[in-house]
C-alpha cells in the first residue's frame, strides 16, 4: 500500500509540474490548428502566402499565431483570394494567470494562446469574364 501512495505522489508531482513549466494554452489547444479547404469547381490550386499547397480538398496543420493569405485558383476561373486570421482566446489566457507568471510567458512565446478564426475555407470560383 506504500507503494501505491508513492506512485501517486509522483504522478501528482509530475502533472503539477507539467502546469507549471508549460502553459494552458499549450497544453489543451498546441500550436497548430487544422484548417480545411474546399472549393466550387473542386481541384482548384491552394496557395498559402504565396506557396502552392495542394488542389481542393485539402486539410492542413496551419501555426496559430500566424495569420495568411489564401488563394484559391484554377484556369478558365478567375482567382479568390482569402485574409485567415487568428485571435487570442481568452480562456487560456485566464486559466495561465491562475497557475502563475511562467505558463502566461510559455503560452505568449509558443502562440498557444491563438485560434485560427476559421477552421474551414470554401472557394466558390466564377468563370473569367
Amino acid at each position: 500500500m506504500k507503494q501505491f501512495s508513492s506512485l501517486c505522489k509522483v504522478i501528482a508531482t509530475l502533472l503539477i509540474s507539467i502546469f507549471l513549466v508549460t502553459g494552458c494554452g499549450l497544453i489543451f489547444h498546441g500550436t497548430k490548428d487544422p484548417v480545411n479547404f474546399t472549393s466550387e469547381p473542386e481541384k482548384c490550386q491552394v496557395y498559402i502566402n504565396g506557396i502552392f499547397m495542394g488542389t481542393t480538398p485539402l486539410m492542413l496543420e496551419l501555426k496559430s499565431n500566424k495569420t495568411y493569405i489564401v488563394e484559391f485558383r484554377k484556369d478558365g476561373y478567375e482567382r479568390k483570394v482569402f485574409n485567415l486570421t487568428n485571435s487570442v482566446n481568452g480562456g487560456y489566457i485566464f486559466l495561465d494567470v491562475l497557475f502563475g507568471l511562467w505558463p502566461i510567458v510559455i503560452d505568449a512565446a509558443t502562440g498557444g494562446w491563438y485560434t485560427l478564426d476559421y477552421d474551414l475555407i470554401h472557394g466558390n470560383l466564377e468563370l473569367e469574364k
